[in-house]
Protein backbone atom coordinates (compact mmCIF):
# COMPACT_ATOMS: atom_id res chain seq x y z
CA UNK A 1 0.00 0.00 0.00
CA UNK A 2 2.75 2.45 1.00
CA UNK A 3 4.91 1.39 -1.93
CA UNK A 4 2.08 1.94 -4.41
CA UNK A 5 1.54 5.44 -3.09
CA UNK A 6 5.22 6.23 -3.33
CA UNK A 7 5.63 6.67 0.43
CA UNK A 8 8.74 5.46 2.15
CA UNK A 9 8.39 4.79 5.87
CA UNK A 10 11.56 5.26 7.89
CA UNK A 11 12.25 2.66 10.49
CA UNK A 12 12.79 3.82 14.03
CA UNK A 13 16.51 4.30 14.48
CA UNK A 14 18.29 3.74 17.79
CA UNK A 15 19.74 6.70 19.64
CA UNK A 16 22.86 8.04 18.00
CA UNK A 17 26.29 7.67 19.60
CA UNK A 18 26.31 11.46 19.87
CA UNK A 19 23.40 11.31 22.30
CA UNK A 20 25.19 8.73 24.44
CA UNK A 21 28.32 10.86 24.40
CA UNK A 22 26.37 13.93 25.51
CA UNK A 23 24.93 11.97 28.41
CA UNK A 24 28.26 10.50 29.52
CA UNK A 25 30.71 13.39 29.24
CA UNK A 26 28.42 15.95 30.92
CA UNK A 27 28.14 18.23 27.88
CA UNK A 28 24.37 17.91 27.67
CA UNK A 29 23.97 21.35 29.24
CA UNK A 30 26.13 22.87 26.52
CA UNK A 31 23.97 21.16 23.92
CA UNK A 32 20.82 22.61 25.47
CA UNK A 33 22.44 26.03 25.61
CA UNK A 34 23.21 25.88 21.89
CA UNK A 35 19.59 24.99 21.21
CA UNK A 36 18.46 27.95 23.32
CA UNK A 37 20.77 30.30 21.47
CA UNK A 38 19.30 29.07 18.22
CA UNK A 39 15.88 30.01 19.56
CA UNK A 40 17.11 33.48 20.52
CA UNK A 41 18.58 33.98 17.07
CA UNK A 42 15.23 33.07 15.55
CA UNK A 43 13.50 35.64 17.78
CA UNK A 44 16.01 38.29 16.69
CA UNK A 45 15.41 37.48 13.02
CA UNK A 46 11.66 37.73 13.56
CA UNK A 47 12.10 41.12 15.21
CA UNK A 48 14.16 42.35 12.25
CA UNK A 49 11.41 41.16 9.90
CA UNK A 50 8.64 42.75 11.98
CA UNK A 51 10.42 46.14 12.28
CA UNK A 52 12.84 46.38 9.31
CA UNK A 53 14.13 49.86 10.19
CA UNK A 54 15.90 48.40 13.24
CA UNK A 55 18.55 46.75 11.06
CA UNK A 56 19.84 50.10 9.81
CA UNK A 57 20.30 51.49 13.32
CA UNK A 58 21.00 48.61 15.72
CA UNK A 59 22.85 45.36 15.85
CA UNK A 60 20.80 43.13 18.15
CA UNK A 61 23.11 40.87 20.16
CA UNK A 62 20.97 38.94 22.65
CA UNK A 63 17.59 38.52 24.25
CA UNK A 64 17.97 39.56 27.90
CA UNK A 65 14.41 39.47 29.21
CA UNK A 66 10.93 38.22 28.49
CA UNK A 67 7.66 38.96 30.22
CA UNK A 68 3.93 38.65 29.70
CA UNK A 69 3.58 41.82 27.67
CA UNK A 70 7.02 42.37 26.15
CA UNK A 71 10.50 41.06 25.36
CA UNK A 72 13.76 42.94 25.90
CA UNK A 73 16.82 42.69 23.66
CA UNK A 74 20.36 43.99 24.04
CA UNK A 75 21.57 45.92 21.02
CA UNK A 76 24.46 48.11 19.95
CA UNK A 77 23.75 51.41 18.25
CA UNK A 78 25.64 51.64 14.96
CA UNK A 79 26.89 55.22 15.24
CA UNK A 80 29.05 56.88 12.59
CA UNK A 81 31.05 58.78 15.20
CA UNK A 82 31.97 58.15 18.80
CA UNK A 83 32.02 54.95 20.86
CA UNK A 84 29.44 52.22 20.53
CA UNK A 85 26.37 52.66 22.72
CA UNK A 86 24.50 49.82 24.39
CA UNK A 87 20.74 50.04 23.97
CA UNK A 88 17.86 48.03 25.45
CA UNK A 89 15.10 47.35 22.92
CA UNK A 90 11.70 46.61 24.41
CA UNK A 91 9.43 44.86 21.91
CA UNK A 92 5.78 45.12 23.00
CA UNK A 93 3.44 42.30 22.11
CA UNK A 94 1.27 43.17 19.11
CA UNK A 95 -1.94 42.67 21.11
CA UNK A 96 -1.17 45.58 23.46
CA UNK A 97 -3.76 48.36 23.39
CA UNK A 98 -2.53 51.43 21.47
CA UNK A 99 -3.54 53.78 24.29
CA UNK A 100 -1.65 51.65 26.79
CA UNK A 101 1.50 51.74 24.61
CA UNK A 102 1.24 55.50 24.12
CA UNK A 103 0.71 56.01 27.86
CA UNK A 104 3.86 54.02 28.69
CA UNK A 105 5.85 56.12 26.23
CA UNK A 106 4.50 59.33 27.71
CA UNK A 107 5.44 58.21 31.23
CA UNK A 108 9.02 57.63 30.06
CA UNK A 109 9.26 60.97 28.25
CA UNK A 110 7.58 63.08 30.95
CA UNK A 111 9.06 61.59 34.13
CA UNK A 112 12.03 59.60 32.82
CA UNK A 113 15.63 60.53 32.34
CA UNK A 114 16.39 61.68 35.89
CA UNK A 115 16.09 60.68 39.55
CA UNK A 116 16.67 57.01 38.74
CA UNK A 117 13.71 56.79 36.33
CA UNK A 118 14.46 55.18 32.98
CA UNK A 119 14.13 57.47 29.97
CA UNK A 120 13.52 56.76 26.29
CA UNK A 121 15.78 57.43 23.30
CA UNK A 122 13.82 56.27 20.25
CA UNK A 123 10.60 54.54 19.34
CA UNK A 124 9.98 52.47 16.22
CA UNK A 125 6.68 51.21 14.84
CA UNK A 126 5.77 48.99 11.94
CA UNK A 127 2.07 48.11 11.67
CA UNK A 128 1.17 46.62 15.07
CA UNK A 129 4.77 46.12 16.25
CA UNK A 130 6.24 48.75 18.58
CA UNK A 131 9.84 48.83 19.82
CA UNK A 132 11.02 51.27 22.51
CA UNK A 133 14.75 52.00 22.60
CA UNK A 134 16.15 52.90 26.05
CA UNK A 135 19.63 53.30 27.55
CA UNK A 136 21.00 49.95 28.67
CA UNK A 137 22.05 49.62 32.31
CA UNK A 138 24.06 46.53 33.13
CA UNK A 139 22.67 45.20 36.37
CA UNK A 140 22.89 42.35 38.86
CA UNK A 141 20.26 39.79 39.76
CA UNK A 142 18.58 40.74 43.03
CA UNK A 143 18.48 37.15 44.23
CA UNK A 144 22.18 36.57 43.57
CA UNK A 145 23.39 39.61 45.53
CA UNK A 146 20.73 39.65 48.27
CA UNK A 147 22.81 37.98 50.97
CA UNK A 148 26.08 39.65 49.99
CA UNK A 149 24.88 43.24 50.30
CA UNK A 150 26.21 45.29 53.19
CA UNK A 151 23.81 47.25 55.35
CA UNK A 152 25.11 50.50 53.87
CA UNK A 153 24.35 49.23 50.36
CA UNK A 154 20.80 48.43 51.46
CA UNK A 155 20.38 51.99 52.74
CA UNK A 156 21.61 53.40 49.43
CA UNK A 157 19.40 51.01 47.46
CA UNK A 158 16.22 52.02 49.31
CA UNK A 159 17.13 55.73 49.21
CA UNK A 160 17.49 55.66 45.44
CA UNK A 161 14.28 53.66 45.07
CA UNK A 162 12.38 56.35 46.98
CA UNK A 163 13.95 59.03 44.78
CA UNK A 164 12.53 57.29 41.73
CA UNK A 165 9.11 56.84 43.35
CA UNK A 166 9.01 60.48 44.44
CA UNK A 167 9.75 61.49 40.87
CA UNK A 168 6.92 59.53 39.26
CA UNK A 169 4.44 60.26 42.06
CA UNK A 170 5.00 64.00 41.53
CA UNK A 171 3.52 63.49 38.05
CA UNK A 172 0.59 61.46 39.37
CA UNK A 173 1.95 58.16 38.04
CA UNK A 174 1.19 54.95 39.91
CA UNK A 175 3.72 52.37 38.74
CA UNK A 176 1.70 49.37 40.03
CA UNK A 177 4.56 46.88 39.52
CA UNK A 178 7.39 47.96 41.82
CA UNK A 179 9.65 44.96 42.42
CA UNK A 180 13.40 44.21 42.31
CA UNK A 181 13.40 43.12 38.66
CA UNK A 182 11.88 46.49 37.70
CA UNK A 183 14.43 48.51 39.69
CA UNK A 184 17.76 47.87 37.99
CA UNK A 185 20.87 48.11 40.15
CA UNK A 186 24.48 48.32 39.00
CA UNK A 187 26.45 47.55 42.14
CA UNK A 188 29.84 48.60 40.78
CA UNK A 189 28.76 51.93 39.34
CA UNK A 190 26.07 52.54 41.99
CA UNK A 191 23.50 53.33 39.32
CA UNK A 192 19.78 52.64 39.54
CA UNK A 193 16.83 52.73 37.14
CA UNK A 194 13.10 52.23 37.62
CA UNK A 195 11.75 50.57 34.47
CA UNK A 196 8.62 49.04 32.93
CA UNK A 197 5.63 51.39 33.01
CA UNK A 198 3.45 48.97 31.09
CA UNK A 199 0.94 48.66 33.96
CA UNK A 200 1.13 52.28 35.11
CA UNK A 201 -2.04 54.17 35.99
CA UNK A 202 -2.71 57.78 36.81
CA UNK A 203 -4.03 59.42 39.93
CA UNK A 204 -7.04 61.72 39.75
CA UNK A 205 -4.75 64.73 39.25
CA UNK A 206 -2.18 63.01 37.02
CA UNK A 207 -0.10 65.19 34.73
CA UNK A 208 0.22 62.45 32.12
CA UNK A 209 -2.70 63.06 29.79
CA UNK A 210 -2.75 59.59 28.24
CA UNK A 211 -3.09 57.98 31.67
CA UNK A 212 -6.42 59.77 31.94
CA UNK A 213 -7.54 57.94 28.81
CA UNK A 214 -6.36 54.66 30.32
CA UNK A 215 -8.51 55.38 33.38
CA UNK A 216 -11.58 56.19 31.28
CA UNK A 217 -11.09 52.99 29.27
CA UNK A 218 -10.89 50.97 32.49
CA UNK A 219 -14.03 52.65 33.85
CA UNK A 220 -15.94 51.90 30.65
CA UNK A 221 -14.90 48.25 30.83
CA UNK A 222 -16.01 48.02 34.46
CA UNK A 223 -19.37 49.60 33.57
CA UNK A 224 -19.90 47.15 30.72
CA UNK A 225 -19.05 44.26 33.02
CA UNK A 226 -21.50 45.50 35.63
CA UNK A 227 -24.31 45.71 33.10
CA UNK A 228 -24.18 41.99 32.49
CA UNK A 229 -25.68 39.79 35.21
CA UNK A 230 -22.73 38.26 37.06
CA UNK A 231 -23.05 35.69 39.81
CA UNK A 232 -20.34 35.61 42.44
CA UNK A 233 -19.72 33.04 45.12
CA UNK A 234 -16.56 34.26 46.82
CA UNK A 235 -16.02 33.20 50.39
CA UNK A 236 -15.03 35.80 52.94
CA UNK A 237 -12.85 33.57 55.05
CA UNK A 238 -9.20 34.31 54.29
CA UNK A 239 -7.06 32.24 56.60
CA UNK A 240 -7.02 28.89 58.34
CA UNK A 241 -9.87 26.42 57.80
CA UNK A 242 -12.94 27.26 59.81
CA UNK A 243 -13.97 25.15 62.82
CA UNK A 244 -15.95 21.99 62.14
CA UNK A 245 -19.18 23.55 63.35
CA UNK A 246 -18.89 26.33 60.83
CA UNK A 247 -17.86 23.99 58.04
CA UNK A 248 -20.83 21.70 58.66
CA UNK A 249 -23.30 24.55 58.80
CA UNK A 250 -22.03 26.02 55.56
CA UNK A 251 -22.20 22.68 53.76
CA UNK A 252 -25.64 21.80 55.08
CA UNK A 253 -27.11 25.15 54.07
CA UNK A 254 -27.42 24.93 50.33
CA UNK A 255 -27.64 28.24 48.53
CA UNK A 256 -29.77 28.22 45.40
CA UNK A 257 -28.53 30.05 42.34
CA UNK A 258 -30.29 33.42 42.43
CA UNK A 259 -31.46 35.55 39.55
CA UNK A 260 -31.02 39.27 39.15
CA UNK A 261 -33.91 41.57 38.30
CA UNK A 262 -32.92 41.51 34.64
CA UNK A 263 -32.89 37.73 34.48
CA UNK A 264 -35.82 35.41 33.75
CA UNK A 265 -35.75 31.75 34.58
CA UNK A 266 -36.58 29.69 31.49
CA UNK A 267 -37.76 26.16 30.98
CA UNK A 268 -38.03 24.10 27.82
CA UNK A 269 -41.60 23.17 26.91
CA UNK A 270 -42.94 20.13 25.13
CA UNK A 271 -42.65 21.72 21.70
CA UNK A 272 -39.03 22.69 22.28
CA UNK A 273 -39.77 26.40 22.84
CA UNK A 274 -38.63 28.30 25.87
CA UNK A 275 -41.38 29.44 28.23
CA UNK A 276 -41.08 31.98 31.02
CA UNK A 277 -41.08 30.86 34.61
CA UNK A 278 -42.10 33.08 37.51
CA UNK A 279 -39.08 34.55 39.27
CA UNK A 280 -38.64 33.29 42.85
CA UNK A 281 -38.89 35.96 45.54
CA UNK A 282 -35.64 36.51 47.42
CA UNK A 283 -35.18 37.07 51.14
CA UNK A 284 -35.04 40.85 50.98
CA UNK A 285 -38.23 41.25 48.95
CA UNK A 286 -40.03 38.88 51.32
CA UNK A 287 -39.01 41.01 54.30
CA UNK A 288 -40.05 44.20 52.56
CA UNK A 289 -43.37 42.68 51.54
CA UNK A 290 -44.32 42.15 55.17
CA UNK A 291 -44.02 45.89 55.79
CA UNK A 292 -45.36 47.23 52.47
CA UNK A 293 -47.71 45.48 50.10
CA UNK A 294 -46.33 47.16 46.98
CA UNK A 295 -42.60 47.56 46.54
CA UNK A 296 -41.15 48.72 43.24
CA UNK A 297 -38.13 47.00 41.77
CA UNK A 298 -36.22 50.25 41.67
CA UNK A 299 -36.77 50.93 45.36
CA UNK A 300 -35.76 47.43 46.36
CA UNK A 301 -32.57 47.60 44.31
CA UNK A 302 -31.55 50.90 45.83
CA UNK A 303 -32.13 49.53 49.31
CA UNK A 304 -29.86 46.57 48.59
CA UNK A 305 -27.04 48.62 47.12
CA UNK A 306 -27.22 51.08 50.01
CA UNK A 307 -25.44 48.57 52.21
CA UNK A 308 -21.96 49.67 53.33
CA UNK A 309 -19.13 47.95 55.11
CA UNK A 310 -19.70 49.87 58.35
CA UNK A 311 -23.48 49.70 58.69
CA UNK A 312 -25.55 46.66 57.88
CA UNK A 313 -29.23 46.89 59.00
CA UNK A 314 -30.64 43.37 59.23
CA UNK A 315 -34.12 44.38 58.06
CA UNK A 316 -33.01 45.74 54.69
CA UNK A 317 -29.91 43.75 53.80
CA UNK A 318 -28.58 40.25 53.60
CA UNK A 319 -28.28 37.70 56.39
CA UNK A 320 -24.66 36.68 55.79
CA UNK A 321 -22.83 39.85 56.85
CA UNK A 322 -19.68 39.00 58.86
CA UNK A 323 -20.28 35.25 58.58
CA UNK A 324 -18.59 32.50 56.59
CA UNK A 325 -21.63 31.99 54.35
CA UNK A 326 -22.91 33.73 51.23
CA UNK A 327 -26.65 34.34 50.91
CA UNK A 328 -28.68 34.62 47.72
CA UNK A 329 -28.85 38.41 47.98
CA UNK A 330 -25.05 38.73 47.85
CA UNK A 331 -24.80 36.14 45.09
CA UNK A 332 -27.10 38.21 42.88
CA UNK A 333 -25.10 41.40 43.28
CA UNK A 334 -22.93 42.88 40.59
CA UNK A 335 -19.27 42.08 40.66
CA UNK A 336 -17.07 44.80 42.07
CA UNK A 337 -14.35 45.73 39.60
CA UNK A 338 -11.08 47.19 40.85
CA UNK A 339 -7.52 47.32 39.45
CA UNK A 340 -5.49 44.22 40.32
CA UNK A 341 -2.47 44.73 38.07
CA UNK A 342 0.84 43.91 39.69
CA UNK A 343 3.04 41.00 40.70
CA UNK A 344 1.82 38.49 43.32
CA UNK A 345 3.64 38.98 46.59
CA UNK A 346 3.94 42.75 46.11
CA UNK A 347 0.24 43.70 46.02
CA UNK A 348 -0.98 45.97 48.80
CA UNK A 349 -3.93 44.97 51.04
CA UNK A 350 -6.23 47.48 49.32
CA UNK A 351 -5.43 45.80 45.98
CA UNK A 352 -6.05 42.31 47.37
CA UNK A 353 -9.44 43.37 48.77
CA UNK A 354 -10.46 45.09 45.50
CA UNK A 355 -10.62 48.61 46.84
CA UNK A 356 -11.65 50.81 43.89
CA UNK A 357 -9.78 53.91 45.08
CA UNK A 358 -6.10 53.04 44.78
CA UNK A 359 -3.35 55.64 45.04
CA UNK A 360 0.42 55.91 44.92
CA UNK A 361 0.41 54.21 48.34
CA UNK A 362 0.36 50.82 46.61
CA UNK A 363 3.86 51.53 45.26
CA UNK A 364 5.06 52.32 48.79
CA UNK A 365 3.72 48.99 50.04
CA UNK A 366 5.66 47.21 47.29
CA UNK A 367 8.79 49.13 48.29
CA UNK A 368 8.15 47.96 51.86
CA UNK A 369 8.07 44.33 50.71
CA UNK A 370 11.43 44.87 48.95
CA UNK A 371 12.84 46.39 52.15
CA UNK A 372 11.48 43.42 54.12
CA UNK A 373 13.36 41.04 51.80
CA UNK A 374 16.56 43.06 52.17
CA UNK A 375 16.39 43.08 55.98
CA UNK A 376 15.40 39.42 56.29
CA UNK A 377 17.50 38.00 53.46
CA UNK A 378 14.46 36.18 52.04
CA UNK A 379 13.22 36.60 48.47
CA UNK A 380 10.48 36.32 47.54
CA UNK A 381 9.10 36.95 51.00
CA UNK A 382 5.42 36.51 50.13
CA UNK A 383 4.36 33.86 47.64
CA UNK A 384 0.68 33.03 47.26
CA UNK A 385 -1.48 31.47 44.57
CA UNK A 386 -4.47 33.78 45.06
CA UNK A 387 -5.42 37.08 46.69
CA UNK A 388 -7.02 35.64 49.81
CA UNK A 389 -4.00 33.49 50.56
CA UNK A 390 -1.78 36.54 50.04
CA UNK A 391 -3.93 38.50 52.50
CA UNK A 392 -3.66 35.67 55.02
CA UNK A 393 0.14 35.71 54.67
CA UNK A 394 0.16 39.45 55.36
CA UNK A 395 -1.89 38.77 58.49
CA UNK A 396 0.76 36.40 59.79
CA UNK A 397 3.22 39.31 59.86
CA UNK A 398 1.04 42.36 60.54
CA UNK A 399 -1.70 40.70 62.60
CA UNK A 400 -5.28 39.71 61.81
CA UNK A 401 -6.92 42.27 64.10
CA UNK A 402 -4.85 45.07 62.59
CA UNK A 403 -5.72 43.92 59.06
CA UNK A 404 -9.44 43.82 59.83
CA UNK A 405 -9.36 47.30 61.37
CA UNK A 406 -7.44 48.71 58.41
CA UNK A 407 -9.86 47.14 55.91
CA UNK A 408 -12.74 48.97 57.57
CA UNK A 409 -11.08 52.30 56.84
CA UNK A 410 -11.44 51.71 53.09
CA UNK A 411 -14.89 50.13 53.25
CA UNK A 412 -14.03 46.43 53.37
CA UNK A 413 -15.10 43.74 55.81
CA UNK A 414 -12.56 40.97 56.36
CA UNK A 415 -13.46 37.84 58.31
CA UNK A 416 -10.69 35.72 59.79
CA UNK A 417 -11.48 32.39 61.45
CA UNK A 418 -8.45 32.61 63.73
CA UNK A 419 -6.80 35.55 65.45
CA UNK A 420 -3.13 35.91 64.55
CA UNK A 421 -0.92 38.34 66.52
CA UNK A 422 1.30 40.88 64.82
CA UNK A 423 5.00 40.03 64.79
CA UNK A 424 7.90 42.18 65.92
CA UNK A 425 9.62 43.16 62.66
CA UNK A 426 13.10 43.27 64.17
CA UNK A 427 12.71 39.85 65.74
CA UNK A 428 11.33 38.40 62.53
CA UNK A 429 14.06 39.77 60.25
CA UNK A 430 16.93 38.90 62.59
CA UNK A 431 15.62 35.39 63.06
CA UNK A 432 15.43 34.84 59.32
CA UNK A 433 18.80 36.42 58.64
CA UNK A 434 20.39 34.83 61.73
CA UNK A 435 22.23 37.97 62.84
CA UNK A 436 21.03 39.43 66.18
CA UNK A 437 22.15 43.03 66.53
CA UNK A 438 24.04 44.64 69.37
CA UNK A 439 21.25 47.16 69.84
CA UNK A 440 18.84 44.40 70.78
CA UNK A 441 21.28 42.72 73.13
CA UNK A 442 21.66 45.96 75.09
CA UNK A 443 17.90 46.20 75.64
CA UNK A 444 17.06 43.48 78.12
CA UNK A 445 13.32 43.87 77.95
CA UNK A 446 13.29 43.80 74.19
CA UNK A 447 15.59 40.78 74.14
CA UNK A 448 13.28 38.99 76.59
CA UNK A 449 10.31 39.57 74.29
CA UNK A 450 12.35 38.31 71.35
CA UNK A 451 13.25 35.11 73.24
CA UNK A 452 9.61 34.49 74.11
CA UNK A 453 8.50 34.95 70.51
CA UNK A 454 11.21 32.58 69.27
CA UNK A 455 10.25 29.86 71.75
CA UNK A 456 6.56 29.96 70.88
CA UNK A 457 6.95 28.86 67.29
CA UNK A 458 3.27 28.06 67.01
CA UNK A 459 2.48 31.75 67.42
CA UNK A 460 4.91 32.80 64.71
CA UNK A 461 3.02 31.49 61.71
CA UNK A 462 5.15 32.39 58.72
CA UNK A 463 4.35 31.90 55.05
CA UNK A 464 5.16 28.31 53.98
CA UNK A 465 8.26 29.28 52.02
CA UNK A 466 9.66 31.21 55.01
CA UNK A 467 9.00 28.59 57.69
CA UNK A 468 12.06 26.51 56.71
CA UNK A 469 14.88 28.94 55.94
CA UNK A 470 17.60 26.36 56.46
CA UNK A 471 20.91 27.43 57.99
CA UNK A 472 19.75 30.96 58.71
CA UNK A 473 17.98 29.71 61.85
CA UNK A 474 20.25 29.07 64.79
CA UNK A 475 18.52 26.58 67.03
CA UNK A 476 19.57 25.78 70.58
CA UNK A 477 22.51 23.42 70.59
CA UNK A 478 23.51 24.34 67.05
CA UNK A 479 26.96 24.63 65.62
CA UNK A 480 28.71 27.28 67.73
CA UNK A 481 31.56 27.83 65.28
CA UNK A 482 29.10 28.37 62.40
CA UNK A 483 27.10 30.82 64.50
CA UNK A 484 30.23 32.73 65.47
CA UNK A 485 31.33 32.86 61.84
CA UNK A 486 27.97 34.28 60.75
CA UNK A 487 28.17 36.91 63.50
CA UNK A 488 31.66 37.87 62.35
CA UNK A 489 30.52 38.18 58.74
CA UNK A 490 27.54 40.25 59.85
CA UNK A 491 29.76 42.61 61.82
CA UNK A 492 31.92 43.20 58.76
CA UNK A 493 28.89 44.25 56.72
CA UNK A 494 27.15 46.27 59.44
CA UNK A 495 24.30 43.84 60.01
CA UNK A 496 25.11 43.59 63.71
CA UNK A 497 24.21 47.28 64.21
CA UNK A 498 20.91 47.76 62.38
CA UNK A 499 19.33 50.84 63.99
CA UNK A 500 15.75 51.07 65.20
CA UNK A 501 15.10 53.64 62.46
CA UNK A 502 15.31 50.88 59.86
CA UNK A 503 12.42 48.93 61.37
CA UNK A 504 10.49 52.11 62.06
CA UNK A 505 10.64 52.92 58.35
CA UNK A 506 9.69 49.33 57.48
CA UNK A 507 6.68 49.59 59.81
CA UNK A 508 5.54 52.79 58.11
CA UNK A 509 5.97 51.28 54.64
CA UNK A 510 3.93 48.21 55.61
CA UNK A 511 1.16 50.31 57.12
CA UNK A 512 -2.06 48.43 56.39
CA UNK A 513 -3.97 51.70 56.03
CA UNK A 514 -3.10 53.37 52.69
CA UNK A 515 -4.27 56.75 54.00
CA UNK A 516 -1.58 56.84 56.70
CA UNK A 517 1.15 54.93 54.83
CA UNK A 518 4.36 56.90 54.43
CA UNK A 519 4.93 58.66 51.09
CA UNK A 520 8.12 58.67 49.02
CA UNK A 521 8.87 62.29 49.93
CA UNK A 522 8.41 61.54 53.63
CA UNK A 523 10.56 58.42 53.39
CA UNK A 524 13.49 60.39 51.95
CA UNK A 525 13.63 62.64 55.03
CA UNK A 526 13.20 59.74 57.46
CA UNK A 527 15.97 59.50 60.13
CA UNK A 528 17.08 56.24 58.52
CA UNK A 529 18.59 58.34 55.68
CA UNK A 530 19.89 61.20 57.83
CA UNK A 531 23.38 61.24 56.27
CA UNK A 532 22.36 60.53 52.66
CA UNK A 533 21.48 63.13 50.08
Amino acid sequence: MEASLGIQLDEQQPLSPLHDQLQTDGSFKKYEQNCRLTGVEKDIEKLYEAVPQLSSVFKIEDKIGEGTFSSVYLATAQLKMGPEEKIALKHLIPTSHPIRIAAELQCLTVAGGQDNVMGVKYCFRKNDHVVIAMPYLEHESFLEILNSLSFQEVREYMFNLFKALRRIHQFGIVHRDVKPSNFLYNRRLKKYALVDFGLAQGTRDTKVELLKLVQSEAQQESCSQNKAPIVMANKVSVSAPAPKALSQSSTQTAVKRPYSHAQIQTKEGKDGKLIKQPKPMDITSRKLATKKKVVSTKTMTSNITRKTASTCPTNLTCDCYATDQVCSVCLSRRQQVAPRAGTPGFRAPEVLTKCPNQTTAIDMWSAGVIFLSLLSGRYPFYKASDDLTALAQIMTIRGSRETIQAAKTFGKSVLCSKEVPAQNLRTLCERLRGTPSLAVEKQEDHAHESTLSLRTDQKLKLPPHVEHPGNSFHKDGGNISETSMNKHQASLKGWDQVPDEAYDLLDKLLDLNPATRITASEALIHPFFKDLS
